[in-house]
């Protein structure tokens, strides 16, 4: 988690996706889980001011990290060639159910005792992981993209543009808050927002970069076997594990039964074979 060895992740990513922006228009998003868990931490040791809500360190993190990625690939790509890390807003439904039912686990393990006190003195929900403790936050829908005028118009004119990092910071018309947009503490999913992302910019391609060569029927067992070309209904009656290729497959098997285009799941090392539909598991109509 120290930013030299975060740089060096997206130094060796670089090149790789520096050889697709050479060929295609490229939008650009990312992770921000553990960013997200340290800074909450960091800001737990200092007591004198209440932490920061979720989304204002979904905020932080989407410029901290947008300004690395734009730096490595601007290192590796031409010196003109234009790049924009875009501050992201995505608007979530009051309504939405997952209000009712948190999911998404947030920042460090607790013991139960330590869970119950912080339930009581924050109003935190805190579910069990394994044998520990931990917060969750809900994971509602994402609905509406605010800055994808300005995305749109930044491709229009040959910019590699960066956004939606961690989902999007999520924000609703608060009907509490006489319909004044406000941050929510929730976590978009990231796959889900980068499905939202890539309709929105008419994108030909969604394409969810892991780090494995693509996506396994019957995973962990002597079955595990990795699909090759997969219709999004064939996808559905596999079973995923929530919390890493599920939403990843959900979000793929989305893109393409709205579109009829394609999207694509594996390695980023793999990334140009992807593109050009030699690699990976490849989700078409």
């Amino acid at each position: 988690m120290t930013a030299d060895r975060q740089r060096q992740n997206v130094r060796l990513a670089a090149p790789a996706l520096a050889a697709v922006a050479a060929q295609h228009e490229l939008v650009l998003s990312h992770g921000n889980g553990p960013q997200v868990g340290l800074l909450a931490l960091q800001a737990a040791a200092y007591t004198e001011v209440e932490a920061y809500p979720l989304d204002v360190l979904g905020a932080e993190t989407e410029g901290m990290i947008g300004y690395v990625i734009e730096q490595e690939l601007g290192n590796v790509m031409p010196r003109d060639a234009p790049l924009a890390s875009l501050l992201t807003m995505i608007e979530v439904d009051p309504n939405d159910a997952a209000f009712g039912d948190p999911t998404k686990f947030v920042g460090p393990v607790y013991t139960k005792d330590n869970a119950d006190a912080l339930a009581a003195s924050k109003a935190w929900t805190f579910k069990q992981d394994g044998d520990s403790w931990r917060r969750v936050v809900p994971s509602p829908e994402p609905r509406r993209i605010f800055e994808i005028r300005p995305i749109r118009w930044l491709l229009d004119h040959g910019v590699v543009v960066i956004c939606a990092g961690g989902g999007g910071v999520p924000t609703m018309f608060s009907p509490d808050a006489g319909g004044t947009l406000v941050g929510v503490e929730a976590v978009i999913d990231k796959d889900l927002a980068s499905e939202l992302l890539a309709r929105e910019v008419a994108a030909d391609l969604l394409v969810l970069a892991t780090d494995v060569d693509g996506v396994y029927a019957d995973w962990g067992t002597p079955d595990q076997r990795r699909l090759g070309q997969v219709a999004p209904a064939q996808l559905r009656e596999e079973q995923f594990a929530a919390g890493s290729m599920g939403p990843k497959v959900d979000a793929a098997a989305r893109f393409v039964e709205a579109t009829g285009k394609r999207a694509a799941v594996g390695s980023l090392a793999d990334i140009e074979q992807i593109v050009a539909g030699t690699a990976g598991t490849q989700i078409v109509a």
